[in-house]
């Protein structure tokens, strides 16, 4: 919907391809499902869900045998997002690095995108 031919609209680390993959694995799923709603103190949040056959309208992107499926919604918000997987002392999950976020709350739990018209703008000039 909003992608680049030839270019990705995410790109997996190769950490959260494995999780992704035992994700899958695991859980006899085709895919992990991101999209983002409204909440949060900063006004969005990102959504993941499993699915086991993505939307027609989603955007699949496959890495090394992991499978994710965009939301239509949130395609224009997610373009050139690289995801990771990290693991640390207290806490571990996965880390959205979004070029489309404009603010995040401290708590990193949710964010707030650039205006419409400006990521819209900067995807027509990728």
């Amino acid at each position: 919907m909003f992608g680049i031919p030839g270019k990705q609209a995410v790109t997996l680390t190769p950490a959260a391809v494995k999780h992704i993959r035992r994700l899958m694995e695991r859980d006899g799923r085709h895919a992990l499902r991101l999209g983002v709603k409204k909440g949060g103190c900063a006004g969005m949040e990102y959504t993941m869900d499993y699915v086991d056959a993505p939307d027609p309208h989603d955007e699949v992107v496959e890495q090394d045998g992991a499978r994710v499926a965009i939301a239509p919604m949130a395609q224009m918000f997610l373009f050139g997002t690289e995801i990771d997987y990290e693991t640390a002392l207290l806490e571990s999950g996965f880390r959205f690095r979004n070029p489309n976020v404009a603010d995040a709350c401290g708590c990193g739990e949710s964010i707030k995108f650039k205006d419409v018209d400006e990521l819209a703008a900067a995807q027509g000039k990728l």
